[in-house]
């Protein structure tokens, strides 16, 4: 194994059916190595979207703790949540803070998710989540999508 991993997260979510998928796959240079994908209930898109890479940020933990490794996602929410909104949630003591400090502190949808993330990130910092363009060809992120939706249409 190369001590340099490219992983793809993707999620996938039926409104009707209130359920969704996730997958990753984690390749090694062009050769797939690992693949895992399930299916749960949930609120919204972006909940398997980011159910998807603390998935993947799960297994590397595990099975490939010191590698460097690319965790590539198709989901804005998921980069813009790690690289600029982790730190500040977790020094508002996990709620969200408007300007107006009259206004109610808002709870942050997926917040389990969003602290076992953060712990994952945080225990290994040669982990790093990268932006990339979905259903555009890219192999890694294709197999993750198509992952996605069949583990979603297990469960309905």
């Amino acid at each position: 194994m190369n001590e340099k991993l490219e992983v793809y997260a993707d999620g996938s979510f039926d409104a009707a059916s209130c359920s969704g998928g996730w997958a990753f796959v984690v390749m090694d240079a062009d050769r797939e190595i690992h693949a895992a994908a399930g299916a749960a209930t949930g609120f919204s898109n972006n909940t398997f979207e980011v159910l998807s890479v603390v998935q993947a940020a799960s297994w590397l933990a595990r099975e490939a703790q010191t590698a460097t490794a690319l965790i590539w996602t198709d989901s804005a929410h998921v980069v813009e949540g790690c690289s600029r909104w982790l730190h500040i949630w977790r020094g508002n003591g996990w709620k969200r803070v408007r300007v107006n400090s009259y206004e109610r502190r808002r709870p942050i949808p997926d917040v389990k998710l969003w602290q076992g993330l953060d712990e994952l990130l945080g225990r290994n910092s040669l982990v790093k989540i990268q932006l990339c363009k979905g259903h555009s060809g890219i192999n890694g992120n294709e197999l993750a999508d198509a992952a996605a939706k069949a583990a979603m249409t297990s469960v309905r």
